[in-house]
C-alpha cells in the first residue's frame, strides 16, 4: 500500500521535473542567480535525486559522462563550466528508468531496510529526495515566474495530466 502511494506520487514529480525544465526559457539557461547559472540549480536537483534516491552508498553508482568534480555543488560558482539543455534532458530520462525500475519493485516491507553500507532506510531516503528535489524544483519555478512571468504547471494530487504537450504553464 505504501508502495502504491510512493509509485504514484513518484510519477506526478518526475512528470513536472520533466515540465519544468522543459519550461525553462533558453534565454534563461546560463543566466545566473546569486553567481550560480539556472543550469546548475537544475544539475543540482537531478544529480541528487540520481545518487540519493535509492542508495548514496552505491560502490557501483557512475557519474553521469559530463560530470566533472563540484559541478553539482551549490556552494562552487562556475567560471566556464556548462551543460547543455539537452544533455540534462537526457540526464533526467535515465534517471526516470532507474527510479521507475526501483520503485516498480519496491514492496512496504523494504522501506524499513537500508540499503547495503547505508545508514538510512529506504523510506527515509525516498522521503528525504522529495523534500530536497521540490525544495530546489521551487526555487527553479521562482526564477521562471520572475524572469519570464510564466508559471509553469504543478499537478495536483487528483488532477489530470494535462492534454497537450510540454511544455505545460498556468493560464
Amino acid at each position: 500500500m505504501l508502495c502504491d502511494d510512493i509509485r504514484f506520487l513518484t510519477q506526478r514529480a518526475l512528470w513536472e521535473t520533466k515540465n519544468l525544465i522543459q519550461c525553462i526559457p533558453d534565454c534563461l539557461w546560463t543566466k545566473r542567480y546569486d553567481d550560480i547559472p539556472m543550469w546548475k540549480y537544475v544539475y543540482h536537483t537531478l544529480y541528487s535525486m540520481d545518487r540519493w534516491f535509492i542508495n548514496p552508498c552505491d560502490t557501483t553508482y557512475q557519474d553521469p559522462p559530463f560530470h566533472m568534480p563540484g559541478l553539482n555543488d551549490l556552494n562552487i560558482v562556475p567560471d566556464t563550466e556548462s551543460i547543455e539543455k539537452t544533455q540534462i534532458e537526457n540526464y533526467l530520462d535515465a534517471i526516470q528508468k532507474k527510479i521507475e525500475n526501483y520503485v516498480q519493485i519496491l514492496t512496504d516491507a523494504d522501506l524499513s531496510r537500508t540499503p547495503e553500507g547505508c545508514e538510512f532506510s529506504r523510506f527515509c531516503l525516498i522521503l528525504g529526495q522529495f523534500r530536497h528535489w521540490h525544495r530546489h524544483m521551487g526555487i527553479i519555478y521562482g526564477f521562471i515566474i520572475q524572469d519570464d512571468g510564466k508559471w509553469p504547471y504543478v499537478l495536483n494530487m487528483l488532477g489530470d495530466y494535462p492534454a497537450t504537450p510540454m511544455p505545460n504553464y498556468y493560464e
